[in-house]
């Protein structure tokens, strides 16, 4: 028999040159359940790479609604949502994050990204313009793509330069004429890499003088600003001021999935058209009801996002006392710059041997030259468990360099 070339033997050449370059990322195995301790490739680590913000994950009322859930409506929904998978607890949740938000009305989705994918392109077109900060999360980028609106981007968090993007776009109208039937301000509210927060006021500010509407990615601030977690919105006192908040059931809340918060007819116009909610079974009735419980223990157990930004504050205070470079974070989100790749993974690889897990972030999820270990505390971790982890910190840099001393 002749063998047949490979079509795809080039993928071969790619993953060998991603190992040459050290941007190559190794999936660790977790074999434990999420929280501060966890057991990787078979080692029991100090874990600082989760997004599970409050320890939610594990939290014992959370866990009895899912297992209770199970019990109930069994393990899956098993239709998409125009179909057959709408299922009363389904409403609920949504009912239940709505009045959590403080709007009209929830959608959700099986995961933030595809709440970013399905909302973006579903609400825009050809006629209309969106308007994006530069560190957006890809989720918003990959939403932007499948719209076919016309995009602009401002520098990142820069107030003036997206007045200038505005004040230009209104000017000069459409290609071809006309005005833009809707511009579309989109940021996060937390950026994902860096840690820091949007200004959003002064976003809202200048949306409002050139007419258009703000949609704000609420993913890394959901639990962890706002009272009782309720997001960027409420910590800057804008409600009523953004029309679309996008959120995530998947970090802070523990469980999986995302949603979109606004008016009841963007809701509406989502349950027909919006693509990842049409083409995709709804969430398993464990998810929904570990989420549900999950946001009433955000609202009834406070001390949980106390404990949240008592661990961040000492953490942040005493890697920069040490003499790492955290960047421009203000949230939970650390991250300890290491500038090429090649030391951010060998610098990873060193405090798993220390029992830390802090994992590499590298090209192309940030720029080459910015690689770092992306780290993150939250209310599980008790204070000798961070002070170990800031230990390891200390023997790693000093052996490779990165702080004097």
């Amino acid at each position: 028999m002749t063998q047949r070339p490979d079509p795809l033997a080039f993928l071969d050449d790619e993953v060998a040159a991603l190992r040459e370059r050290h941007l190559y990322r190794k999936l660790r195995v977790m074999s434990s359940a999420q929280g501060p301790i966890v057991s990787i490739d078979g080692r029991r680590l100090i874990s600082l790479s989760s997004n599970d913000y409050l320890g939610l994950t594990h939290h014992p009322r959370v866990v009895a609604a899912a297992v209770e859930a199970v019990r109930e409506f069994g393990a899956g929904s098993g239709a998409v949502r125009t179909i057959a998978g709408t299922m009363a607890i389904h409403e609920a949740l949504e009912t239940e994050l709505a009045a959590f938000k403080g709007v009209p009305a929830v959608l959700t989705f099986q995961s933030g990204f595809t709440a970013n994918t399905g909302v973006i392109p579903t609400i825009t077109g050809e006629t209309d313009l969106i308007v994006s900060d530069a560190l957006n999360h890809a989720s918003i980028i990959d939403g932007m793509r499948l719209s076919k609106a016309p995009r602009k981007v401002y520098p990142h968090a820069d107030v003036a330069g997206l007045r200038e993007v505005l004040a230009e776009a209104r000017a000069a109208g459409r290609p071809g004429g006309g005005e833009w039937r809707l511009i579309l301000v989109v940021t996060d509210g937390v950026f994902s890499m860096d840690g820091d927060i949007a200004p959003l006021p002064g976003i809202v500010e200048a949306a409002e003088e050139f007419g258009a509407a703000v949609m704000v990615d609420d993913a890394h601030a959901s639990g962890v600003l706002g009272r009782d977690g309720r997001g960027s919105v409420d910590h800057f006192g804008l409600h009523g001021r953004v029309a679309i908040q996008v959120g995530t059931l998947s970090k802070a809340v523990g469980s999986l999935g995302g949603y979109v918060a606004g008016s009841q007819a963007l809701r509406e116009i989502l349950t027909q058209r919006a693509r990842p909610f049409l083409f995709s079974t709804s969430h398993p009735p464990a998810v929904v009801e570990a989420c549900r419980e999950a946001i009433r223990v955000m609202q009834e157990e406070p001390q949980l996002q106390e404990r949240l930004w008592a661990n961040t504050r000492s953490f942040k205070a005493e890697l920069t006392r040490l003499g790492f470079d955290t960047g421009a974070s203000e949230t939970p989100i650390t991250p300890v710059m290491m500038g090429d790749p090649d030391t951010a993974g060998r610098f990873s690889d060193r405090l798993i041997e220390e029992g830390v897990f802090a994992q590499p972030v590298v090209f192309p999820t940030v720029a080459i030259d910015k690689s770092r270990l992306r780290t993150i505390v939250t209310a599980a971790h008790a204070d000798e468990q961070l002070d170990a982890a800031l230990g390891a910190f200390d023997r790693v840099g000093h052996e490779l360099g990165l702080i004097a001393g």
